[in-house]
């Protein structure tokens, strides 16, 4: 089965697999299709299968990617996801190999992920990356470890950025940063929102609108990280009553 490529001249007609025909999602994928084509004068490239399935890669050059991330003339990827019935048939290697020629034609010397020491949800399997080649070049607390395919021996060693290690959010109560980059995580926020309001906890959720504002922020995981007076807490965009058992747990 063949990809198609989401271009800022189809992006408006196709779906992007994310949240696929979940109608409390319309907005968000609204907003998240409004950020790809943005994204996409920046160098970012989105492919997914020629089919209405959740199947796809997401990549931009490093410098242009909302992650506290130093990776000079890497390519970074945003996410791959393959889901369903199409686990196991060879998608990941196809799609991966898209993002390595369209880097190596670009004179970049390798490529960049996140990934954790532990598998985990929203974050990619580390033991497929290992299988393909890439290594552990950095890690961030609790668990985000950076992933790197290198085929320039001479090139600069990737890594998250010095100030994700040592400022962490201040806001007292819940604190949530976030991106449009996933529909998931912004159409549960204010479920997440009546849910500490209910306890009395205070709730900011803090949408990150730049690159720059992303690349400072106290979290590798910008697509959504969870603080608790201040404290690092989770990347998983989870349902309210997940979310309500959580705060029981730490509050």
């Amino acid at each position: 089965m063949s990809y198609l490529q989401i271009t800022k001249e189809n992006i408006r007609q196709e779906h992007i697999c994310c949240a696929l025909g979940a109608k409390q999602y319309e907005q968000a994928v609204s907003d998240k299709k409004q950020w790809l084509s943005e994204r996409m004068e920046e160098g970012l490239v989105f492919y997914r299968l020629n089919d209405r399935a959740k199947v796809f890669i997401e990549y931009l050059p490093a410098e242009n990617a909302w992650i506290p991330l130093h990776a000079p003339n890497y390519m970074y990827i945003n996410c791959l996801w393959v889901s369903g019935r199409h686990k196991d048939n060879g998608h990941s290697k196809q799609l991966l190999a898209k993002c390595k020629a369209d880097a190596q034609a670009l004179g970049m010397d390798g490529i960049v992920h996140i990934v954790s020491k532990k598998k985990m949800p929203y974050l990619s399997d580390k033991r497929f990356f290992e299988h393909m080649g890439f290594q552990i070049a950095d890690e961030a607390a609790p668990y985000f470890e950076l992933a790197v395919l290198k085929w320039n021996d001479e090139a600069e060693e990737p890594s998250f950025a010095t100030a994700v290690k040592s400022s962490p959010a201040t806001e007292d109560g819940i604190c949530i940063y976030y991106t449009p980059q996933c529909p998931f995580a912004v159409g549960i926020l204010e479920d997440l929102r009546t849910v500490a309001k209910k306890r009395g906890i205070p709730f900011t959720a803090q949408l990150l609108t730049t690159k720059e504002a992303a690349q400072a922020a106290p979290s590798v995981w910008t697509t959504f990280s969870l603080f608790v007076d201040g404290k690092f807490i989770t990347h998983e965009i989870m349902s309210p009553n997940k979310f309500a058992k959580l705060l029981d747990s730490v509050k």
